[in-house]
């Protein structure tokens, strides 16, 4: 489990007026977004092809990923111009562009944005034209988070605001990365932002699945110490959760399995990452119910009976195909 990690031109921007079947956009003339629109944001917006679609700010919307001709075209009718992906899955660019959509490509994990990241987020939507559409596979959780600390570090919207639109969007509590990052983000000096250096690419040079694999790598040792810790909090990292890293692992194995890279993968691959998700998923609920009943029963043999389970299918898929580049 290695490899890798992975203009400025500011249009008018206009209110999203919201219809029966999908979300308008018409360009009206308010600054460079550093001021809400007329309606109380942010708020959901009502949209038949695109998934928890809410309104952050007038020029940023966060949501789930356009899937077919028909989202891409709800997007043009919106006046949506560029799309940022946080998400691991490649772009659709050619649906984009049938549409005259720009993407850009910036994706994170369930675990966290990283700093430099969220500077690029920043840039990306002060300086590309809009409005902008910034989705994740379902809108929940990695998009809401990201559009959140991208709108605080431009200064468009306040920080206190952040829980309330994680909240909004069902961003789950499980996903403290997310909320941290969001929570933490504060208005960023224009002079970082100006001298940031960013190559803004509509597909992420570096393969999404090296770079899930390098994160499922560290959440594997996370969880390699509590096992070895009986599942109890680390001295050592105790802002670390068991569950927590369960969940990661979790979504990690999921990403993965909707990848092109590891469907063009033989079946016995794909097999081996639906049974560790399945495995993790476990863990993760044993977890919780351990802790939620104070963890004064046995530790659940199951708990470690799932965590060796993935690590078995770990050691199997190293064997079978780490010498082969995904």
């Amino acid at each position: 489990m290695s490899c890798p990690l992975l203009f400025k031109r500011l249009l008018p921007i206009g209110l999203l007026v919201a219809t029966m079947t999908c979300v308008k956009l018409p360009m009206s003339e308010s600054q460079e977004g550093t001021s809400f629109s007329s309606q109380a944001l942010p708020r959901k917006l009502e949209s038949k092809h695109l998934p928890n679609a809410i309104q952050l700010h007038s020029k940023v919307i966060s949501g789930g990923q356009p899937d077919g001709e028909e989202a891409f075209r709800e997007l043009k009718e919106m006046g949506i111009k560029t799309i940022i992906s946080v998400d691991g899955a490649k772009p659709d660019l050619e649906s984009a562009r049938r549409n005259g959509l720009r993407y850009i490509h910036l994706p994170h994990g369930y675990n966290g944005i990283p700093p430099e990241r969220i500077q690029e987020l920043a840039k990306a939507i002060r300086d590309f034209d809009g409005p902008i559409y910034i989705h994740c596979h379902h809108g929940k959780h990695r998009s809401p988070a990201a559009a959140t600390a991208a709108c605080i570090s431009t200064g468009w919207i306040d920080p206190s605001s952040a829980n309330s639109i994680l909240k909004m969007a069902g961003t789950s509590e499980n996903y403290r990365g997310l909320y941290q990052a969001a929570e933490s983000a504060r208005k960023l000096d224009d002079s970082i932002l100006n001298n940031l250096a960013v190559d803004f690419p509509e597909i992420a040079k570096l393969p999404p699945m090296a770079e899930s694999m390098v994160a499922l790598e560290h959440t594997h040792d996370h969880l390699k110490k509590f096992a070895l810790n009986q599942w109890l909090p680390l001295s050592k990292q105790p802002d670390l959760d068991p569950a927590h890293e369960a969940l990661i692992l979790k979504e990690h194995f999921a990403e993965m399995l909707r990848m092109e890279s590891a469907r063009n993968q033989p079946k016995p691959f794909m097999d081996m990452l639906r049974k560790s998700e399945m495995d993790a998923e476990r863990m993760e609920k044993e977890l919780r119910a351990w802790v939620r009943d104070g963890r004064s029963a046995k530790i659940p043999t199951s708990i470690a009976d799932s965590f060796q389970s993935i690590s078995t299918q770990c050691i199997q898929c190293h064997k079978q195909y780490r010498d082969t580049p995904l």
